[in-house]
């Protein structure tokens, strides 16, 4: 399927208009469960075109499309997240998932798409911020899907039997296993005051390439990863140790000079930052925050990855 629907569109069919909402709900499945937006359209996109491959009576045959439409979805996520794995073994440094612009301030940049579209957002909660992410990503495909199917979406262990191709008790251990796994994140409901003056202390700090004052908003032991994906100059491996992090940071500023600036902008849900140099956008920064020290920061400088917020 390659257009949406148009209003009225729904008088010569009237099941596409049922069919088309459940476009936000694959949205927000597939980016959790690929984390990256531009996968999950594509997964959606393919998703419908096997839709619409089948004849109207196999269509009228179906007694719960959007099952089906999520069920589908969920497979080729599947397939997907297991090719992942063999890439990744060749990708350039660290993968980030996808950096989530805030849903009302971008749109998805499909050709022919004009404003912001409702049913392609992805609604944020705990489950897309970038701890969480990254966490999901270091899971089995199976144990990613079983978990979001079921801790995330809800859908009973017999369903997600079916889409996982494992029986109800081993979807159900799958899931423990992942829930295992995220009870080491810490995941904030949503933004805070504080949370959003933590990173606005850290610009502050950075721009003035004060050192002791990044030192004393970093816990001792925070981590910081990026992605350049070998598209764009970062460090490849992770800088350990908040001092460490404090002066790299401040070599980056010192490098950059006045060619960068920062803005606050909400990532994967919560307090970020964006990086401008000479007016481009370059690198979009999420941070995990716990007792009042940034634990985590994720650069992604991938310019493959930013396609949402170069659209804003």
């Amino acid at each position: 399927m390659t257009t949406r629907a148009e209003p009225g569109d729904d008088q010569s069919d009237p099941g596409l208009s049922a069919i088309m909402s459940e476009r936000r709900w694959l949205i927000n499945l597939g980016y959790r469960l690929l984390g990256s937006l531009a996968d999950a359209e594509d997964v959606v996109q393919e998703t419908y075109a096997r839709w619409y491959a089948m004849s109207a009576r196999e269509q009228q045959a179906i007694e719960s499309p959007g099952a089906w439409l999520v069920t589908v979805a969920s497979r080729i996520c599947l397939n997907l997240l297991g090719s992942a794995r063999a890439r990744r073994e060749t990708y350039v440094g660290d993968w980030i998932p996808e950096p989530l612009p805030e849903p009302t301030e971008w749109i998805t940049g499909r050709s022919g798409v004009g404003g912001i579209d409702p049913a392609d957002r992805v609604t944020l909660d705990e489950s897309v911020t970038m701890a969480f992410l990254v966490v999901l990503d270091s899971m089995t495909p199976a144990e990613r899907v079983a978990f979001v199917l079921h801790d995330v979406f809800r859908y009973p262990f017999g369903e997600v039997a079916e889409i996982v191709g494992r029986t109800p008790a081993a979807c159900r251990q799958l899931a423990s296993s992942a829930r295992r796994r995220i009870g080491t994140v810490q995941t904030p409901a949503g933004p805070s005051a504080g949370q959003a003056g933590i990173v606005r202390q850290f610009k502050t700090a950075w721009e003035a390439k004060d050192i002791d004052a990044l030192i004393s908003l970093l816990d001792p032991d925070a981590t910081a990863t990026a992605d350049g994906g070998g598209l764009a100059v970062t460090h490849l491996h992770p800088i350990v140790g908040g001092e460490q992090i404090a002066r790299a940071y401040a070599e980056i500023a010192r490098v950059s000079g006045d060619r960068t600036t920062f803005l606050e902008c909400t990532v994967n849900g919560l307090p970020g930052l964006v990086a401008q140099q000479d007016g481009n956008l370059a690198t979009v920064f999420a941070f995990e925050i716990a007792d009042d020290r940034i634990r985590h920061i994720w650069a992604v400088r991938n310019p493959e990855k930013l396609r949402p917020w170069r659209i804003r």
